[in-house]
């Protein structure tokens, strides 16, 4: 019966990639002695790790209220850092990255108008309201993201009525410190008072969103193909 001395050596030199022979010759013990005792200590370890619950991550006890954000909000996408806040107010305390590299994954590419595609530096401003939380507190986010960079703004309101959208938008240009030429919206009840009224794609827009586009010298659209008014 070998020392427990005797058994650590064993392991510390095997693992420094010396042969059983010569293991058993420099520890003056039988070749079978030393390969028994090594493969004993493999097995308890590959039980060992096999037995071991892996650890949850920082993530993983938010992820199902995740992927039902994501699929209530199809075909929008939820910016990460409205799913940040949200997660942050349930008790997540991990990082921003963590939560991007999980939603990756699932975020779909879009297909939008051509334009979208061609859109120059200031060319284009992409407005839309995106429903956070309904019930007696509702919570809505005024998300506005430039054509060109992707670069987006954000901001909290209780409802998307046109004091919200104005304001969104002024705040936007504000944050962004320039005007786009254009701006698109998706196809907003609060926006277009009476659809097609003119011709088709030629709406009756909010008036107050008129007044917002003439005061900065906008250019409005919908997604819908809806003409341009200026």
């Amino acid at each position: 019966m070998i020392t427990l001395e005797i058994r650590v050596e064993i392991s510390v030199l095997h693992r420094q990639g010396m042969s059983i022979r010569a293991i058993a010759r420099r520890l003056s013990c039988s070749r079978v002695t030393g390969r028994r005792y090594l493969r004993s200590t493999e097995a308890a370890a590959n039980m060992r790790y096999k037995s071991r619950a892996p650890r949850p991550g920082k993530l993983d006890p938010f992820k199902v209220y995740i992927l039902e954000r994501v699929e209530a909000a199809r075909p929008d996408w939820i910016p990460a850092c409205v799913l940040l806040r949200e997660i942050r107010e349930r008790g997540y305390t991990g990082s921003y990255s963590l939560l991007t590299a999980f939603l990756h994954p699932m975020k779909k590419t879009v297909i939008e108008d051509v334009v979208r595609f061609e859109t120059e530096p200031g060319e284009q401003m992409q407005v839309d309201f995106t429903i956070i939380r309904q019930g007696k507190n509702p919570l809505m986010a005024f998300v506005a993201t430039l054509g060109w960079s992707r670069s987006t703004f954000v901001r909290f309101y209780t409802c998307q009525n046109s004091a919200a959208w104005g304001d969104g938008i002024e705040s936007a240009l504000q944050y962004f410190g320039g005007t786009p030429r254009q701006l698109l919206f998706d196809n907003a009840k609060t926006i277009i008072i009476e659809r097609d009224v003119y011709g088709p794609g030629k709406h009756r827009w909010n008036p107050q969103l008129i007044k917002l586009a003439e005061k900065y010298m906008l250019s409005v659209r919908v997604t819908d193909h809806a003409k341009l008014i200026h």
